[in-house]
């Protein structure tokens, strides 16, 4: 079997497909192994290049082959696909995995530590707690509308549909009680959770000096300070902010041709995450400033003297990555803007 300068494996299950390449890019071999003997087989391997895509497990895959020597890359699954020939098939897909990779532009992902994957299993349980209370809350005053027992919308008000289920005077089935009341035990049980887990996020976004520096950024808190570190890559990939901007998808989509530029809506392209809790954080910023009626940043005044609330509030986010980039990388605090 002829030595390989780049192997190109097909994450599964069980069942992982290798293909490697010499310099020339032909083939040098192909193996179908079990997940054991994976790691095995790339360690009776010369160093090279191996590449993967970012999917599932991916990242521990690339800790575990980097461990071994090898220089791991690992490619989102949208630049792969054109490389497919023909048929769909792993010893196909794998085979495309090495093309993607000897492609001199080829954009790669950074592999996350075991530490900025643990603090996106946070934020990503925090977020599906969140979810689960609304859809709870939801489904309980759907349920005590049918009996005419309503309340104003919103999360607070959702304790004022408790004396109708306890009032013994209502018209209420005993039936209704008791759901509504497991439904109320199991949001109070949602709110303790999520309260313990942002008191996490908090505690630790006090002690990182890097968070505290992001959240000097107005309408950047502790939990998007703590997600930019746990979701965004290293700073220094970007070579500026706008690169930045723009891998969170927080630039226009463009669909130019001749000469023509033709901008549309946010490409929303990049990691979702931390693009909605930045534009959450411009829009709590953007309501400040109009509630007020005047804000120190001429820029963001002058904006909502011409465009929609929500469109400025996109700008503005776009705007807190940049600065985001910039700090981080020059490691200074943000300075705010002098009035005019």
């Amino acid at each position: 079997m002829d030595q390989a300068s780049i192997i190109g494996i097909d994450l599964a299950k069980n069942s992982f497909q290798l293909h490697g390449a010499r310099t020339d890019g032909s083939v040098a071999f192909r193996k179908k192994l079990s997940r054991g003997k994976v790691l095995e087989f790339l360690d009776s391997q010369p160093h090279c290049a191996v590449a993967m895509e970012a999917c599932a497990g991916a990242h521990y895959w690339g800790r575990e082959i980097g461990d071994l020597g090898h220089t791991v890359g690992l490619i989102p699954p949208q630049y792969v696909k054109p490389y497919v020939k023909r048929q769909k098939n792993d010893a196909a897909d794998a085979e495309a995995i090495c093309e993607a990779a000897l492609r001199p532009t080829m954009s790669f992902v950074a592999v996350k530590t075991a530490e900025q994957q643990g603090r996106a299993m946070l934020f990503r349980t925090r977020d599906l707690l969140v979810r689960q209370r609304t859809q709870t809350i939801n489904a309980l005053r759907g349920h005590l509308a049918e009996f005419g027992v309503v309340a104003a919308q919103g999360r607070v008000h959702v304790n004022r549909l408790a004396p109708a289920l306890e009032d013994p005077d209502s018209d209420l089935p005993d039936a209704v009680r008791e759901l509504g009341t497991l439904l109320l035990e199991q949001i109070a049980g949602f709110n303790a959770k999520i309260e313990c887990l942002e008191k996490e996020i908090h505690a630790s976004a006090r002690h990182d000096a890097e968070a505290r520096r992001l959240m000097s950024v107005p309408g950047i808190g502790p939990i998007t300070a703590m997600a930019i570190q746990a979701f965004a890559p290293p700073m220094e990939t970007f070579r500026r902010g706008r690169d930045f901007a723009a891998w969170l998808g927080l630039v226009p989509r463009q669909h130019s041709t001749g000469g023509k530029p033709r901008l549309g809506k946010i490409s929303k392209m990049g990691q979702r995450d931390l693009r909605r809790l930045l534009i959450t954080g411009a829009m709590a910023v953007v309501r400040w400033a109009v509630r007020r009626g005047r804000t120190s940043d001429p820029w963001l005044a002058r904006m909502l003297m011409r465009k929609p609330r929500m469109l400025v509030a996109v700008a503005l986010a776009n705007r807190m990555a940049r600065i985001v980039w910039a700090l981080m990388t020059k490691k200074e605090s943000y300075r705010a803007p002098a009035a005019a």
